[in-house]
């Protein structure tokens, strides 16, 4: 019995060190590491040196049962077990060699990796290490440069709820990261509508958009408009997944009123480049129809004088009176030129004022109301008297014809600065005092299109009820006596033609009488004007001479912007959609009694106090205005001065 047990049990060690030797043999064969992976298969030649050797034992024992039963080796068994086992034992001193060298005996790690493997993931560790170092690095730079920078960086979840707020957004928008991070985006949005807008953005990004960008207006904590450039773009996690958005937004009020001023110099340069080149062609074609029309008069005066026949004579009576209307004509065109020989003198503008008013009111007819609103000092200005006179006598006669239905024909003279920077300045004059006039109607008006030509030779919004020469005609004469003409008009409310003129050496006022214009000290003003490039201007003067501000384009919008904020004074334009500079300060009224108002308007305050749209005591500043006028009329309405009369 023990020997069959032997047996057994020889044979079942064998099968398990051949199954050992498999095991390890397969997967580094797979592996294709059967010449390079030497522990390995010295493990394997282990088990296989055992397996065998217990199986020679388990076959002596066989052989020796069969041999009588005591279990005794056959005779020359012995060598070969023998050898075997010495085979075993070197085999077991070389693995237990490389085991050492391996160091892998009583340590952690793969059983099976050899000295170079091990070199090399050595390597491959300090490498990884190197790369998360550098990594982690760049990643310490990258926080500092988003926490650093001047542009507000905002991370927000799919819910619009903030997750980043970096110190560029909270020196942008008024709010410390702890008050920012777990808040709605409406934090800094500034109204509901702007929030949904971005949660509806945010909702673009999610379904796939790489970029968004566009630009629009935002509100300080305190109040102040913010005009931005935002970036939106996705946040994804290590899969790819869209988990956020990320928002960058820049401050660009500067950059936008440095390019509201850089078109408006272009637009000046392009305007007087149009009206010379057709100055030019006007000029050439007057001289040709000039020589032309000379003939026609002349030959016609011959024939007139050899013919006796009344209706021949009557024909040719016909013909002259066509010369004589065309020579009319270019007439007008060589005075748009400047090509006309003023004669320039010391003319009294109150005076000249009063003349145009005299023959205007003979003119114009009983359904338009004549309101002339001379200078309050005297003023001598140097120009063509005839010329100045017909300048104002076409400008009242275009205003008759506006005013179809009646209306009010105003017209004011007064002293008037022109600066270099002033904003919306497009006189073309260099910078210095001038005399100014002002005639202006409660008309049609125009669109800016047909204002932007309305100058120009044979130009008109009336066919068959003119040649469209007598505003060409003013400008040459405006122009040619060294001063400059303009309008301002909207339709559906009227027009205001302003005529700057230069002053005659006596009445040029000393340019320093008036000292600078004081500070604002952290007062808050509230600017109300639908005009966004005049609106950028007015906030930036105000805010440069140190006044907090807070800008609205409407009234509505500016009852909503201003909320619960304490107001120390108001600039609103006087004609505005949905409601009017005069309601907006009433409405104020009601909650700041002695609130400062100072309106601004492109039209003259005659036109408005004559109309009622504003009261003639009321402060104003008229557009386009100096930094100086808007900051001495805010300052004295602040102070409570009385106005001074213009």
């Amino acid at each position: 019995m023990p020997e069959q047990l032997s047996i057994l049990g020889n044979l079942v060690i064998m099968a398990a060190y051949a199954a050992i030797m498999v095991a390890i043999l397969v997967p580094v064969a797979r592996a294709r590491q059967l010449g390079s992976n030497k522990l390995a298969v010295a493990t394997s030649m282990i088990f296989f040196s055992c397996s065998v050797g217990h199986g020679l034992h388990a076959f002596m024992a066989i052989r020796g049962a069969g041999d009588g039963g005591h279990g005794q080796l056959g005779p020359g068994w012995e060598w070969p077990s023998a050898a075997w086992d010495v085979l075993t034992a070197l085999i077991g001193v070389y693995y237990w060699t490389l085991r050492r060298s391996y160091k892998v005996l009583l340590t952690e790690g793969s059983v099976f990796s050899s000295p170079g493997e091990q070199s090399r993931l050595a390597d491959a560790d300090a490498r990884e290490l190197a790369a998360l170092n550098a990594a982690e690095k760049h990643r310490a730079t990258l926080a500092a440069v988003v926490e650093h920078t001047d542009d507000a960086i905002i991370g927000v979840n799919l819910d619009g709820r903030v997750t980043a707020w970096n110190r560029g957004a909270e020196r942008l928008f008024g709010y410390n990261a702890g008050a920012a991070i777990g808040q709605p985006m409406s934090l800094f949005s500034g109204d509901a509508g702007a929030a949904a807008d971005q949660m509806a953005m945010v909702a673009r990004i999610r379904h796939g958009e790489r970029h968004i960008h566009y630009e629009t207006r935002r509100v300080h904590r305190n109040g102040t408009p913010l005009e931005l450039s935002i970036n939106m773009a996705p946040i994804r996690d290590a899969n790819g997944v869209v988990t956020g958005v990320s928002i960058t937004a820049r401050e660009i009020s500067e950059l936008k009123v440095a390019a509201d001023r850089r078109r408006a110099d272009e637009e000046r340069a392009r305007q007087a480049q149009r009206m010379e080149s057709l100055g030019k062609l006007a000029g050439g074609l007057a001289h040709d129809f000039n020589n032309i029309l000379g003939i026609i008069v002349n030959y016609t005066e011959f024939a007139l004088e050899e013919i006796d026949d009344p209706a021949v004579r009557e024909d040719l009576q016909h013909v002259r009176s066509a010369a004589d209307r065309a020579m009319a004509i270019t007439r007008q065109l060589l005075t748009f030129t400047r090509g006309a020989g003023a004669e320039p003198r010391d003319v009294d503008l109150n005076a000249a004022l009063e003349q145009a008013r005299t023959a205007l009111a003979a003119t114009v007819g009983e359904s338009v109301s004549i309101v002339a609103r001379p200078s309050a000092t005297p003023l001598t200005v140097r120009a063509d008297p005839r010329q100045l006179e017909q300048v104002l006598l076409q400008l009242g006669t275009n205003a008759r014809d506006a005013m179809p239905g009646g209306g009010t024909l105003v017209l004011e003279a007064g002293l008037a600065e022109v600066t270099a920077d002033g904003p919306g300045a497009r006189t073309g004059l260099a910078p210095g005092p001038y005399a100014r006039l002002l005639v202006s109607d409660t008309g049609e008006g125009m669109t800016p299109e047909v204002a932007e030509r309305v100058f120009e030779p044979f130009f008109t919004t009336k066919p068959g009820k003119g040649a469209g020469m007598g505003l060409a005609a003013a400008y040459g004469m405006v122009t040619e006596s060294g001063g400059s003409i303009g309008v301002y008009s909207e339709p559906g409310v009227g027009s205001t033609f302003r005529i700057y003129l230069p002053l005659a050496g006596a009445d040029v006022p000393d340019p320093g009488l008036r000292p600078a214009p004081p500070q604002g000290d952290g007062r808050t003003i509230l600017v109300v004007e639908n005009e966004p490039a005049l609106m950028r201007a007015t906030i930036r003067i105000l805010t440069v001479a140190g006044y907090h501000v807070i800008g609205a384009s409407t009234g509505p919008e500016a009852l909503v912007v201003l909320g619960e904020h304490d107001l120390d004074g108001l600039v609103t334009d006087v004609v505005m959609p949905d409601m009017s500079g005069p309601r907006l300060a009433e409405l104020l009224r009601e909650r700041h009694p002695d609130l400062p108002v100072v309106y601004m308007s492109g039209y003259s305050s005659g036109m408005l106090d004559a109309t009622g749209l504003l009261d003639r005591d009321a402060r104003f500043v008229e557009k386009p205005f100096t930094a100086p006028a808007l900051l001495h009329e805010v300052h004295d309405a602040l102070s409570g001065r009385a106005r001074t009369a213009v």
